[in-house]
């Protein structure tokens, strides 16, 4: 179908949580395959359906040679064990911060058929369910940095030259960024 646009930090869309998807149609059909070929670009390990801007249940995952899509997907199993490495996210390009998650992770959900499927890895992967199952619940991976580090991401997206311009004005960028209803 189509790879989509991502929608930006900002959003109000990044931070709603997603209502489940009952009807198992086309349109779903449609937003599934929007997700497998936007996740498909080089450097992405997932993309949930509200950094596209759709407020569904619904997220696609490519990681290590693994492609597929979970549909309703709730966190079923988090080990004990964590890992702690940067983590960035489509929506807030160019910054990555030291994030915490559990090594191992499992998500059940379902499949365009309503069948039920489960999808479980560990290392990238573990990374990759917790942060798209977290997405579909308005939660961004910067709302789980520790306070201080979380002021800094903040700090750093205000400053990213996709986010807002400093001074508009006296720089004649007055473009809102397209989370905010402009053009990007």
């Amino acid at each position: 179908m189509t790879m989509r646009p991502i929608v930006r930090f900002g959003d109000p869309v990044l931070v709603t949580p997603t209502t489940p998807v009952t009807k198992f149609d086309r349109r779903t059909e449609a937003l599934v395959e929007d997700l497998l070929d936007t996740v498909e670009a080089p450097g992405r390990a997932g993309v949930a359906a509200t950094q596209i801007g759709v407020g569904l249940r619904v997220f696609s995952y490519n990681v290590e040679g693994r492609i597929g899509y979970v549909i309703n997907p709730e966190l079923t199993e988090l080990s004990e064990e964590t890992q702690e490495g940067e983590e960035g996210c489509l929506s807030i390009p160019g910054l990555w911060y030291p994030t915490r998650r559990a090594m191992h992770a499992t998500v059940t959900g379902v499949d365009l058929r309503n069948e039920p499927v489960t999808v479980s890895g560990e290392g990238l992967m573990a990374r990759a369910l917790q942060h798209e199952t977290q997405h579909l619940d308005g939660v961004l991976y910067i709302d789980r940095l520790t306070p201080e580090l979380r002021r800094r991401a903040l700090r750093d997206i205000r400053r990213s030259d996709w986010f807002m311009p400093t001074d508009p004005v006296s720089s004649g960028d007055v473009r809102l960024p397209s989370a905010f209803g402009g053009a990007g």
